[in-house]
């Protein structure tokens, strides 16, 4: 599997000259994500979580490079297909934990207007940045069980 640094590089690149809504260089935005995250696996998503859909890469390409298909199946369930709700995009990875964790990470800095220059009546209908998450949101940090730490209790 490539390491963390090999999958941040590949995102540095691949985001190259893309713009946020806000004006800023994209590639921040899955750097922050990555940094909600703990382990190198949730991080390794993080980073890569909008290559395949805003820019030429595929599943296939990234697994050439050699990422595992644990890697691949999150990420491919982070990867909303055209025409598809949001509805059926959230149910579709909901029973992968590790999509999971990441898409709540994606949300949270979706969510923080504070990267924003101006908030506009739309970015200040977003739950507050320092508002706790809703029912609906877990904390990305959470324990997910078994699979997140190989079968042990901790954090």
């Amino acid at each position: 599997m490539p390491a963390l640094e090999d999958a941040i590089a590949l995102a540095v690149a691949a985001h190259h000259g893309q713009r946020d809504k806000a004006g800023q260089t994209y590639i921040l935005h899955p750097l922050r994500v990555m940094m909600r995250l703990d382990t190198d696996e949730e991080r390794t998503v993080a980073i890569l979580h909008d290559v395949v859909e805003d820019t030429p890469y595929t599943l296939e390409r990234l697994r050439e490079l050699g990422y595992p298909e644990n890697i691949l199946g999150a990420l491919d369930a982070l990867t909303r297909r055209q025409d598809e709700t949001y509805e059926a995009f959230i149910e579709r990875l909901r029973p992968l934990a590790l999509a999971r964790r990441v898409k709540l990470a994606d949300l949270e800095d979706n969510m923080d207007v504070r990267r924003l220059a101006a908030v506009t009546p739309k970015d200040a209908e977003r739950r507050p940045a320092t508002a706790p998450p809703g029912p609906a949101c877990a904390s990305p940090r959470r324990h997910d069980g078994p699979e997140r730490h190989g079968g042990d209790s901790g954090p």
